[in-house]
């Protein structure tokens, strides 16, 4: 091999890797990011060290499982989405109604069983109550933590804006322990 061949060869994979570096900027900035879930509040459906993907693309809808910027800390946050613009959200009795009908929260029931009779997994609240508003605001969501009893959401700190959500969860991959293999 001459030295201007190697050259060209050097100069292919630069370019290749350049291309590839590219990609995965704009992917990560644009399209996807990657996440790790910190805390127990949206156990069982997420659990803390889980890694899970996020869309930045697309509408979110109801009982999506979202990232966003916390509004009262530096963190990132995961929760589910409960309250879009225009809802009315009132808990009575564990049971949920989003604009006076009864909707049920099947990824809540493991919880539940394990609850006595008298005891209740999410508190009673009305929106006005915990966020001064009888409506979901446009621009905001409503969210709630699955792990209702030790979760810090929309109940604590109020509505988040559509700008502060980083992405809709997408997939969830498994700490690498759980299935394993060490760190």
């Amino acid at each position: 091999m001459n030295n201007n061949s190697l050259k060209h060869e050097v100069l292919s994979w630069l370019k290749t890797i350049l291309v590839a570096l590219m990609i995965v900027i704009v992917c990560r900035h644009y399209l996807i990011t990657p996440s790790i879930v910190e805390g127990e509040s949206m156990m069982p459906t997420l659990h803390d060290g889980d890694r899970i993907i996020l869309s930045k693309i697309g509408k979110i809808e109801r009982f999506d499982e979202i990232a966003f910027q916390a509004p009262d800390s530096d963190d990132a946050y995961v929760k589910r989405v409960i309250g879009l613009p225009g809802d009315k959200i009132e808990v009575k009795e564990d049971i949920l109604y989003i604009n006076d009908k009864q909707v049920e929260e099947p990824y809540l029931e493991e919880y539940k069983k394990s609850l006595s009779q008298s005891q209740y997994l999410t508190n009673n609240f009305t929106l006005k109550e915990v966020a001064g508003k009888s409506t979901v605001p446009e621009g905001c969501l409503f969210v709630l933590g699955d792990n209702r009893l030790v979760s810090k959401d929309s109940r604590y700190f109020g509505f988040i804006e559509d700008d502060s959500v980083i992405g809709d969860v997408k997939l969830r991959i498994w700490p690498l322990e759980a299935i394993g293999i060490p760190e």
